[in-house]
């Protein structure tokens, strides 16, 4: 007899839909079938029964120069799992002389004692001096499978070096994932606009325009090409960056894109509210329009872009994202903290402006947020999938549970959402994590230190 079974509900997978039991027991997927019996069971009838989502971009406990990420690695997995999502994938960042395997252990150190779910972790590359390159090998073995770089901020990697770095995580079996957007084009207008006085928020987006990620996912993607390497583009925002990695995979490129729910759903309109309230939104690359939303949409459904992502990177309003000064002296958009809370609405959002609106069917929608992230960073099918001998991660979900969003009903540490007022039809009741219950009829019944690191598989093409 199985520890537990989840009935009557209809399971939703990436490419079918079921009306089976699942059976678990020793926190793995044990039995699919009909009438099951165990000795607990969940009653899923009228409910949709999922994989749980996994998040391959969040950034919990970040430090930056102005202040660290306001959700830890507690407060960001529980608002995670009150969300439906079961596995984060975050970043580690090694100081200047810190070698690779030495960040990764104090990172996953520090996830471990506060995370209510599983995570895994990209790296972040900087840096190619010979002593970073000689530890890639050593950190794909350590499970460490992808590694980000920038071509913008204080880490950007000019074109030799990023060329380099690609070639080097291409041969041991890693995936390159890069923020794409061109530092000229972004210095050249962040220092005009200033200079002109124009510091308000809603002079962000106008500093860092839809050619600024055009141009440098097109370049990104040709030195991929050169490298024979993967490259996955994070958070695509553009039709034109979408574009791009449409054509790289027409000719033949291992190509991939995320997007984030605040690109799909959010536009740059939002940077015009009254007062300082628009900088509540900044966030890089920024808000865009109307258009875009609609090209990206297209793209998620037509399988150019495979997943979504939350960039969930939090900082508070008021004391952060104003510095703390009085309103007669607030900061210029260039020194605001970029970033927007979004960790615990992903799943829902999709649902109800995706499959509900008619732009994603249920299986797009579960590829998109769990199925997709576990192919594409080496975690499947022990995660992203409901089959015999998978994780027990999994999600009952109401789709006519009606929410109205508001950051006072939210989980995440952080004092606004900017998705406040959307109204939601669908939302997750119920979340497991290794056949635990975490989260049953949305309380919270997991704990501290229930999470574990995932050592990811070398990238290959599934």
């Amino acid at each position: 007899m199985d520890d537990l079974v989840i009935a009557n509900g209809t399971v939703v997978l990436s490419n079918k839909t079921l009306k089976m039991d699942i059976g678990v027991s020793g926190g793995k997927i044990s039995q699919i079938g009909e009438n099951l019996t165990g000795k607990q069971k969940l009653d899923a009838t009228a409910k949709l029964v999922l994989p749980g989502a996994i998040d391959p971009h969040v950034h919990l406990e970040m430090p930056t120069a102005v202040a660290v990420s306001s959700d830890d690695w507690h407060t960001g997995t529980r608002a995670a799992a009150y969300g439906g999502t079961t596995t984060v994938i975050d970043f580690i960042e090694p100081a200047p002389g810190e070698g690779l395997l030495q960040a990764f252990e104090k990172r996953r150190e520090l996830a471990e004692s506060k995370a209510v779910i599983d995570f895994s972790l990209h790296m972040t590359i900087d840096r190619v001096d010979p002593d970073t390159l000689q530890e890639i090998p050593q950190a794909v073995s350590a499970g460490l499978t992808s590694y980000k770089c920038y071509t913008t901020y204080a880490m950007a990697l000019g074109d030799t070096d990023l060329l380099t770095a690609m070639i080097h995580i291409g041969e041991a079996g890693g995936l390159t994932i890069v923020h794409a957007e061109n530092d000229a084009m972004v210095s050249y207008l962040r220092k005009k606009f200033v200079q002109s006085g124009k510091t308000a928020p809603k002079y962000h987006p106008l500093s860092r325009p839809p050619a600024a990620e055009g141009e440098a996912i097109e370049r990104v993607l040709s030195l991929g090409e050169v490298a024979k390497a993967p490259v996955y583009i994070v958070h695509v925002s553009t039709e034109r960056g979408a574009d791009a990695i449409r054509r790289a995979r027409d000719r033949g490129q291992v190509a991939f894109g995320e997007t984030c729910p605040q690109y799909l759903l959010l536009t740059d309109d939002y940077f015009n509210q009254p007062g300082f309230e628009g900088a509540k939104f900044i966030c890089s690359p920024p808000l865009r329009k109307t258009q875009d939303q609609e090209a990206l949409w297209q793209s998620l459904k037509k399988g150019i872009i495979q997943t979504v992502g939350t960039d969930h990177c939090p900082f508070f309003y008021e004391g952060t994202k104003d510095l703390g000064r009085p309103k007669n002296n607030l900061p210029p958009f260039t020194e605001i903290p970029g970033g927007i809370p979004g960790i615990e609405t992903r799943l829902a959002l999709l649902y109800t402006y995706g499959v509900k609106a008619g732009r994603l069917s249920l299986n797009q929608w579960v590829d998109a947020v769990s199925t997709g992230p576990a192919r594409t960073f080496g975690l499947y099918p022990k995660k992203g999938e409901i089959s015999i001998g998978s994780d027990a991660d999994i999600v009952i979900f109401d789709p006519e549970k009606r929410v109205r969003i508001s950051a006072n009903k939210l989980h995440e540490n952080v004092d606004y959402t900017p998705y406040q007022g959307f109204e939601l039809v669908g939302y997750p009741i119920t979340t497991l994590s290794n056949g635990r219950i975490i989260v049953q009829d949305m309380e919270l019944i997991g704990s501290k230190n229930h999470g574990r690191f995932l050592p990811r598989n070398p990238f290959k093409l599934q």
